[in-house]
Order: structure tokens, then C-alpha cells, then sequence
């Protein structure tokens, strides 16, 4: 089975999650700089889920370019992710319109949560489809930085009916560590291998 479509749904997903979210920002009545500053936690919430959507966009990107089928478990496990990343609009707005309250910081933190792990699912998934010398599952390291954002999310999550400022710290955090777009892929498909002697498995 081909990941043309699955890309393609995937990049269209995202791309209407970015939309829902821009149109949560509303502009104010006055035409003044003061009736801004209502509005600052809302578009700081704005930005930092612009910002986790751009990274699982492009980490997304990297590893269907290096997959080189898709199983109906793939696309199971595809359209698990692009739940929690759907759910991202309305708990931007909940925290925003909210000053970043407990409850709905706290629920920020647990859908990014489960969209870490979705995402190792998907991973997972597409692994189990590969064989063990393929490109991805030799880019595919120890997944520190997975745990460590893990680690962080359960920190922050109970943290945020605490002191919310530092849920919000923590969410920043995870985000700036995977600003740069993991690098082991691209350095995997640049180097030449060797035709495989495995024949490819059965794509049911």
C-alpha cells in the first residue's frame, strides 16, 4: 500500500488544525494598543501550539519519507495521532481565553501527552512493517529526548494546579528541545546502502 494519501490526508489535517486555531483570535472593537493586552495570553497560547503542530508536521514529514509502506495498522495508528493533534485548537483557546488556569493548562499538557505517545505508536507501527536494517529503523535511536518530553508532561500536568507558570515554563521547554528537526533520517537516506535481499512483507 502506498503513504501518498496518507501523507496528503495528514499534511490536509494539519493544516485545517492550523486554521481552526488562527480563527480563535479575535480581533478587539477599539482601535487602540491597550485593547491588545487582553488578548496576550490568548495569542501566546497561539504560538507555542503553532509551534508543537510545525514540529510534528515536520518530524511527520521526515519519518512517511522514510517509510516505504503503509498497513491499514499504519493508517489506524496515523489517524489516533491527528485525534489528539485535533483537540489542540480547544484547549489552546480553553488556556488562552482562560489566562492559563489550572484545569485548562493542565489538560493542555495531557493532550500533548497523548499525542507523544500516539505518535510513538505510529512509529512503532511503521517499524514493525520495515525490516530492522531499513532507513528508518536505523535513524531510530535511543529515544531520549522522547522520554525526557514525557517526563516533563507528567511533571507539568499536576504541576499546573500548583503553579500554572510553571506548567506553561515546561510546555516552552519540550517545545525549544524539538525545535530542530531530528537530523538522524536525513543523515540515514544521504548515505548509500545496499539493495536489501529481503522480499517485502505482506502489505495486509
Amino acid at each position: 500500500m502506498g503513504k501518498g494519501r496518507l501523507e496528503a490526508f495528514s499534511d490536509g489535517v494539519i493544516a485545517i488544525i492550523i486554521t481552526i486555531m488562527v480563527l480563535e483570535l479575535r480581533a478587539p472593537h477599539e482601535a487602540t494598543v491597550g485593547a491588545l493586552r487582553p488578548l496576550l495570553p490568548v495569542f501566546l497560547s497561539y504560538v507555542l501550539s503553532f509551534v508543537y503542530l510545525g514540529i510534528y508536521w515536520n518530524n511527520h514529514h521526515h519519518m512517511l519519507h522514510a517509510t516505504l509502506r503503509v498497513s491499514g495498522v499504519i493508517l489506524w495508528a496515523n489517524l489516533h495521532l491527528l485525534f489528539w493533534l485535533s483537540l489542540i485548537p480547544f484547549t489552546t483557546a480553553w488556556m488562552g481565553e482562560n489566562h492559563f488556569a489550572p484545569t485548562p493548562t493542565a489538560l493542555y499538557g495531557a493532550v500533548l501527552l497523548m499525542a507523544s505517545v500516539a505518535y510513538w505508536l505510529l512509529e512503532r507501527a511503521i517499524l514493525a512493517k520495515h525490516d530492522h536494517d531499513s532507513i528508518l529503523a536505523t535513524a531510530v535511536g535511543p529515544e531520549l529526548k522522547g522520554r525526557i518530553s514525557t517526563l516533563m508532561y507528567l511533571i507539568a500536568i499536576p504541576a499546573a494546579f500548583l503553579r500554572p507558570w510553571l506548567a506553561g515554563a515546561l510546555y516552552v521547554v519540550v517545545a525549544l528541545m524539538w525545535l530542530v528537526p531530528d537530523p538522524r533520517i536525513e543523515r540515514a537516506m544521504s548515505q548509500p546502502r545496499a539493495p536489501s535481499t529481503r522480499s517485502d512483507r505482506d502489505d495486509s
